[in-house]
């Protein structure tokens, strides 16, 4: 009986798979800090409504890029799912499949991109609703840390972005080049300068990107989205009662 020996190509194979690195799912945890239910939204991901300090969990597959995650406020759904928000409504819908309509403070990333790092941020290019905090599980340096924005942006917001439930950005009032960056490069304008100045770490405007973008390890580390973290100046919805947290 002739005996087995394994060809050069199966030795290679064989040596190939015992390299491979498996990438798990990256998990995102939810949660809000608000004193009033807030309607958390993720694209990917749907939807989920979340009162006082309760939190909702994702697990994101690798790769995925062009993803956000937002707080819809005073909403009101059937028992089907559809209704309506004040802020960050999504198609009128509580399973978004669609990104929410402005005025929304965001948090976006894209998972194990270039030099298989992840990249992520808070971006007020959308306007702002909610304070929030976007932070790894696991800080590793000067671009993998916490980014917060939790200043009075509803509060101080500049009369002409003033819109219910939030401030808007200038691009959805003006529907400008010079506030949406819509032909080419574009520059910081009064209205942006007021966003950065009161969140630093957040995009202001479209091309904002060299004090506005973190990145960690790719396929390494899980990621915490707070709604009103603590330490927040002030909340959106000033006067909150029971009607909100239903």
């Amino acid at each position: 009986m002739t005996k087995f020996s394994p060809t050069p190509c199966l030795l290679l194979l064989s040596l190939f798979c015992t390299t491979i690195t498996t990438t798990y799912a990256t998990s995102f945890q939810i949660l809000n800090q608000c004193p009033y239910t807030v309607w958390a939204a993720a694209s990917p991901g749907g939807g989920r409504r979340l009162n006082s300090g309760q939190s909702w969990t994702l697990n994101v597959s690798p790769g995925t890029k062009m993803a956000r995650i937002w707080g819809r406020t005073k909403c009101n759904f059937d028992a089907s799912g559809h209704g309506k928000c004040e802020t960050g409504d999504c198609g009128g819908v509580l399973q978004c499949n669609a990104w929410g309509v402005p005025p929304n403070t965001l948090a976006e990333y894209a998972l194990n991109q270039f030099g298989n790092l992840d990249f992520f941020d808070i971006s007020l290019v959308d306007g702002f609703n909610i304070p929030m905090e976007f932070s790894p599980t696991k800080p590793a340096g000067e671009k993998c840390r916490a980014i917060r924005c939790t200043a009075d942006i509803n509060g101080q917001c500049p009369g002409p972005l003033r819109t219910s439930g939030g401030c808007n950005n200038p691009c959805t009032v003006f529907k400008t080049d010079e506030y949406c960056c819509t032909n080419g490069k574009c520059g910081p304008t009064n209205y942006s300068k007021f966003f950065k100045d009161r969140c630093k770490d957040a995009y202001s405007y479209p091309q904002d990107d060299p004090t506005s973008t973190f990145t960690c390890s790719g396929g390494s580390t899980d990621y915490r989205v707070v709604f009103c973290p603590r330490g927040s100046s002030n909340f959106p919805l000033e006067m909150y009662g029971s009607n909100y947290a239903e």
